[in-house]
């Protein structure tokens, strides 16, 4: 994979207890929507033997001059690095890299599903659809604990907004721990809560990201459902 140098533009909250990451994009860095790339710290000033590298889907779209990542943050050096850098820190970039990338010779409606920070590549995915008005039908079905938990959540409800073909359908199965106001689906994300929603659930191409719990959990589901093997794709977040 090529390598790049780039520098920390800022950061931001997205959620509790997640971040987005914003990077100055390197000349001639290109990416589809839904590709990664691996994150490097150049020179931190700390590290620990989880070390300086981490692969990240990437959520800003191929039309934006930046490159953006999104992560939960814990308590490892390369996350403390990060969060408490100021603009400029140097970075190293690989990539990009992964075929989590919609076909663009598939007429096929895609559903994506994602669980909690799973979410990065979808968003990357549906603002290039938002700008390219793309006329293909795209589902989002994001499954959170809490709305104070969904990162870039007012983002993805106003997506359909800018393109009737994206659909949004959020779900939270913890309110009770809740402070805001929520009025979508609660509850885990099962057959039950697709069948609500889409006409059916054969015909359709399906994105599964997130804990791999939930991806494992989605593949059977569909499998189940009659879905073919071959219309589902799938990227595992691990937590680190």
């Amino acid at each position: 994979m090529p390598k790049y140098d780039t520098t920390l533009k800022s950061s931001e909250n997205v959620a509790e207890g997640t971040m987005a990451f914003h990077l100055d994009k390197p000349a001639g860095f290109s990416f589809k929507p839904g590709q990664s790339m691996n994150v490097s710290l150049v020179e931190p000033p700390e590290t620990d033997a989880k070390g300086d590298k981490r692969t990240f889907s990437i959520v800003s779209a191929p039309h934006e001059d930046e490159l953006v990542i999104a992560t939960r943050m814990r308590d490892t050096a390369f996350k403390r690095v990060l969060k408490g850098a100021a603009s400029g820190l140097r970075i190293g970039l690989r990539g990009p890299a992964g075929l989590f990338t919609l076909d663009p010779a598939d007429a096929r409606a895609a559903v994506f599903l994602a669980g909690g920070i799973g979410v990065t590549p979808f968003v990357s995915m549906l603002r290039d659809a938002a700008q390219s008005r793309l006329a293909r039908d795209l589902w989002l079905f994001y499954s959170n604990r809490r709305p104070e938990d969904a990162a870039f959540l007012d983002e993805l409800v106003s997506l359909p907004k800018r393109n009737p073909k994206i659909h949004f359908v959020g779900t939270m199965v913890e309110m009770d721990k809740s402070s805001r106001p929520w009025g979508g689906e609660k509850g885990f994300l099962d057959r039950a809560m697709l069948e609500r929603h889409l006409k059916s659930l054969a015909g359709n191409v399906y994105y599964i990201a997130g804990p791999p719990g939930l991806v494992e959990a989605m593949q059977k589901m569909l499998i189940g459902a009659g879905v073919a093997e071959d219309a589902i794709h799938t990227d595992e977040f691990i937590g680190y």
